[in-house]
């Protein structure tokens, strides 16, 4: 675990120390270091759903899915993160010199919590759009059926849309694949959200 000492600003490479040795994910943004709390049972679920509907439908495809523990460098914000869900065309393209850290994700997962989703929908997401190879952005209620998608149709345009109904299939554009909003919650309680 790192300890973080309060208004102390880190380096990056001083961050990539710690986080190495680090029993716990962190963030990095601008040097703060930001602990990632565990998530819910439904996080947890909607996330690896997401992840096994993605991996399964991309076999054998040029692409690389990751599930909660990858690192991801956003180098025009300086900020180093683990989204949820992740897909990266191959090869895969890594930060300078580290073979843990990539750089051109194509597609990013996030599943909502009350404390992350504002920064997921503002400040994460407008890190996430420096990314050149960027694409599709899939926002996950934890706490209710409902799915926001945003996808790049291009320079600096997005489209957005939102879908309360688990029978609606999703069309994922950056890489031609698709999923039901009732895959995604699978097995998903919401009576103790």
């Amino acid at each position: 675990m790192i300890a973080q000492t309060e208004n102390k600003i880190y380096t990056l490479e001083e961050y990539l120390e710690l986080e190495i040795a680090s029993e716990l994910r962190n963030e990095y943004r601008n040097g703060e270091i930001i602990p990632m709390t565990g998530g819910t049972p439904n996080h947890n679920d909607i996330s690896g759903n997401l992840y096994i509907l993605l991996k399964t439908a991309l076999k054998g495809k040029n692409y690389r899915t990751f599930h909660v523990d990858q690192r991801l460098w956003i180098p025009a914000t300086s900020i180093y993160t683990y989204p949820d869900v992740m897909v990266s065309a191959k090869p895969l393209e890594f930060q300078p010199g580290r073979k843990d850290t990539i750089v051109h994700p194509c597609f990013i997962g996030e599943v909502l919590s009350k404390s992350t989703q504002n920064y997921d929908r503002s400040e994460k997401f407008a890190a996430y759009r420096t990314i050149s190879t960027f694409q599709e952005y899939l926002l996950i209620d934890q706490y209710r059926i409902h799915v926001e998608h945003y996808v790049k149709t291009g320079a600096n345009q997005w489209i957005f849309s939102e879908y309360d109904d688990s029978n609606i299939t999703l069309s994922l554009n950056a890489f031609e694949s698709q999923v039901t909003i009732a895959d995604i919650y699978e097995n998903i309680d919401f009576t103790n959200s």
